[in-house]
């Protein structure tokens, strides 16, 4: 059994990917993991970078894996990011270059999708990033537009191996006008920091439970949350002692955290 943590913990935030499930397969004990936290109502939500999907359709790839959660209960880069849109400049007007997770998360903030003088460039992940898209964005940047990205995720996965993403766009923006863009989701303890406000937890109450150092854990540290790597996803235990910083515990998996809840 898991040791209790070293302080009391009401409060849960869990990566996606690698921690729940696995090319669409749910990780042993996940399933049992979230039953759980809805069954003693525990305040959590489910983070992923991933800004192509909706909450609605995230949940339901997690219900094919066995994982039923309510869409509420899903906080993505781009949901993220609109919310860090809307405190800024409420009402504003933005440039999207993503898909509908991106496009829908803003026009449910109330923000205006335009080509014409926005105030931000939104640059989101997308399956076919356009030529005439790109171009649009530089131009509207080096126009004055504010550049945003949903995530900083320089590649994402596919069957047939790795496709630029988000933060490879993203730097040929920069290289091609000069400004770097600002990344709300993780590292950025700001993704954890709307994840707390919208479930109404406070850091020093609330876990994070992540697979990779370099993304979860790191701000996790930085959002000051207990966090837990587990080892069913990107990080080795033979590459944690190579970081600079360390999580608060390292487990197998989510299963060894269902006595915890």
């Amino acid at each position: 059994m898991t040791e209790q943590p070293t302080r009391t913990i009401s409060s849960w935030l869990t990566d996606m990917d690698g921690v729940l499930v696995h090319e669409g397969h749910a990780i042993p004990g996940a399933a049992e993991f979230v039953k759980a936290l809805r069954d003693k109502g525990r305040p959590f939500l489910i983070l992923t970078n991933n800004s192509i999907f909706t909450a609605r359709d995230l949940r339901a790839r997690l219900a094919t894996s066995g994982i039923e959660v309510p869409e509420e209960s899903i906080w993505t880069s781009a949901l993220a990011t609109a919310q860090f849109l809307h405190d800024q400049i409420p009402g504003g007007s933005a440039y999207a270059v993503g898909e509908a997770g991106l496009t829908t998360a803003l026009y449910e903030a109330g923000y205006t999708l335009t080509e014409s003088d926005p105030d931000y460039v939104v640059l989101g992940e997308t399956r076919t990033y356009s030529f005439e898209a790109i171009t649009k964005a530089i131009r509207l940047v080096l126009g004055g537009a504010r550049f945003i990205c949903t995530n900083p995720d320089t590649t994402g996965p596919s069957q047939e191996g790795p496709l630029p993403a988000t933060g490879a766009v993203a730097a040929m923006i920069t290289s091609a006008t000069g400004r770097k863009p600002y990344f709300v989701g993780k590292p950025n303890p700001m993704m954890f920091r709307s994840a707390l406000n919208r479930i109404d937890a406070h850091s020093e109450t609330t876990a994070m439970i992540g697979d990779r150092m370099d993304t979860d854990v790191v701000a996790g540290i930085e959002a000051g949350l207990y966090t837990y790597l587990v080892m069913t996803g990107s990080t080795r235990m033979s590459e944690v002692d190579r970081f600079p910083f360390r999580p608060s515990k390292v487990v197998d998996s989510v299963a060894d955290l269902v006595d915890l809840v």
